[in-house]
């Protein structure tokens, strides 16, 4: 198994350096890069579906694009993807399910 060195996740890297110019107004996200896939970017928004949805926008990702889930009774998630300055992008928003109300509440 050879070792990847840092240039080698120089696309997902650079990205990310221009998300830091062009999308500075967006709220942050939880960001991730990996050598198990040296060409991705991760884009993670945890209990801010809002924030998942501006960053879509930005994006130009559709509304179609996202694939919706629901994790245990009180998680929603939705994910996408797509590409940004040759870097494959992996987005997952994660948001609270709201409680169904209680009959006699």
């Amino acid at each position: 198994m050879s070792t990847l060195t840092l240039a080698e996740l120089n696309t997902p890297l650079l990205a990310l350096r221009l998300f830091s110019a062009e999308f500075a107004h967006l709220p942050a996200p939880c960001v991730s890069v990996s050598t198990v896939y040296p060409d991705r970017l991760d884009l993670t928004f945890h209990d801010n579906l809002a924030a998942f949805e501006a960053w879509r926008a930005a994006l130009g990702i559709a509304p179609e694009a996202v694939s919706y889930r629901e994790q245990g009774d009180h998680t929603r998630v939705l994910t996408t993807d797509t590409t940004y300055a040759g870097a494959h992008l992996h987005l997952v928003g994660f948001g609270r399910l709201t409680p169904a109300p209680v009959d006699g509440a």
